[in-house]
């Protein structure tokens, strides 16, 4: 069955438009409710969401659609993704909703659904759920009509599970971090959380409006942390992306740590304390082919899976590893948390940078990466990599990359967008591939 609303990571696009309405919203609020009623207990849907202005909006029709149909909703407010996650398995709610679209602009939102053991629905939950939107619900008797009400406490939750991931014998007297929360969700939480283990803080990115979501700031905009780190002779800093479950770090002299980096650095140090498990770690297809090298210079295995957290975290709880996550920041460390969480995956690299006691610019960088090049092919409809043209240019690219390189080639899963990624140990050759088969995108999709 074909998805028409649930793409790689819930549903989401442009606000008020199809499909991001407030009457989808609600219909999804129904669905999703009425699919989560199992059992004869009071059924409870908690609810969390990132700053953008159409929050609002989304948030109360969701609580309408959830309501009707006869499930309690508990609201958190403003809050990071990995922390609805958490909160629906520790208050033993059936479902969990995080109101986000991520790293997108403000004008953008999306729905993401969990089920009541913190991890992202399956398929064919979704698939039944999409289902439904396209049927009439039961309403719920009009005694049964559930109730919804906020917790306030919802950020000290997270904030307290947050810092029992950091080792118990460390602090980070001493360190001054930079803090990038991109105006999104983790806008008190993630300042709060480095604070209270002693770090000097300078929080930016923390005055969210409604419409500054990852407006030139946060992991997808690392400019301004960069200049921040360095403006201030901070240590290190880390910019979080506007739901907070990815992150990208800057060592102390302003240069960019990305997701492969991390995953080394964090798989390595496991292996040697012997926590790693399933024997590697988990990223996806467009982790650079030097984290891939490095690793196995260390007897540690890397296995990829298609571009998406999602599919990553599947493959992780299939072989039993602890470690996985995507070049673009996604950190999921499953001994902490049940989907990526940024700010977790900061601690970790906090502590290895207090145990080595060295600048994060000696710690951070475990490899070379090798050349590797990605460009986005925005189209208008139909289906230009089955384009017989677009297939050959892309068969005579793989041929001349064989042996010294990789070419990754794949539809987004979330805009009308092709992204063409090709890496290989001579920059000249790479450039050539990727401007080559673009070009032959551009011309079909015309």
């Amino acid at each position: 069955m074909s998805r028409r609303y649930f793409g790689t990571d819930g549903i989401r696009g442009r606000t008020n438009q199809w499909p991001m309405t407030a009457e989808l919203a609600m219909k999804v609020g129904m669905a999703a409710g009425k699919h989560f009623q199992r059992g004869s207990h009071r059924h409870r849907v908690v609810i969390g969401k990132d700053t953008r202005l159409s929050g609002y909006m989304v948030e109360n029709a969701l609580v309408a659609g959830f309501t009707a149909v006869g499930m309690d909703v508990v609201q958190f407010g403003p809050i990071p993704t990995p922390a609805v996650a958490l909160l629906a398995h520790s208050m033993r709610a059936d479902l969990g909703v995080m109101i986000s679209a991520s790293h997108n602009p403000y004008a953008d939102n999306g729905i993401k659904l969990f089920g009541p053991d913190g991890y992202k629905l399956s398929d064919e939950d979704e698939l039944k759920i999409e289902a439904m939107l396209e049927q009439d619900i039961a309403l719920a008797a009009s005694p049964d009509i559930g109730r919804a009400r906020r917790v306030e406490d919802a950020r000290g939750r997270y904030i307290h599970a947050v810092k029992s991931s950091f080792p118990a014998d460390l602090r980070l007297d001493g360190l001054k971090i930079v803090v990038d929360c991109a105006n999104g969700a983790a806008y008190q939480v993630a300042p709060s959380a480095l604070w209270e283990l002693g770090a000097e803080v300078i929080a930016i990115g923390v005055t969210p409006n409604g419409v500054n979501i990852n407006d030139g700031c946060g992991s997808t905009s690392p400019l301004l942390c960069q200049e921040t780190v360095v403006s201030s002779g901070a240590d290190i800093g880390i910019a979080l992306d506007g739901d907070a479950d990815r992150l990208i770090v800057v060592d102390e002299k302003g240069q960019i740590v990305d997701g492969d980096q991390i995953m080394a650095l964090i798989a390595g140090n496991f292996a040697r304390d012997g926590l790693l498990r399933g024997g590697g770690l988990v990223a996806t297809v467009m982790s650079n082919l030097g984290l891939e090298r490095h690793l196995m210079g260390q007897g540690i295995n890397l296995e990829r899976t298609k571009v998406g957290d999602r599919y990553v975290l599947e493959r992780m709880r299939e072989g039993g590893f602890n470690v996985g996550g995507e070049q673009s920041g996604h950190m999921i460390l499953s001994d902490y948390a049940t989907t990526g969480d940024g700010t977790v995956a900061g601690l970790q690299v906090l502590a290895a940078l207090v145990r080595a006691g060295k600048p994060a610019s000696e710690v951070l960088h475990q490899f070379d990466p090798v050349p590797q090049l990605l460009k986005n092919v925005r189209f208008s409809g139909g289906k230009p990599l089955e384009h017989e043209d677009v297939k050959r240019v892309i068969a005579q690219a793989e041929a001349e990359l064989n042996g010294c390189g990789r070419l990754v080639i794949r539809p987004s899963g979330t805009e009308p967008v092709i992204r063409v990624m090709a890496e290989g140990d001579r920059e000249d050759q790479v450039k050539d591939v990727v401007e080559r088969i673009c070009d032959a995108v551009v011309r079909v999709a015309a």
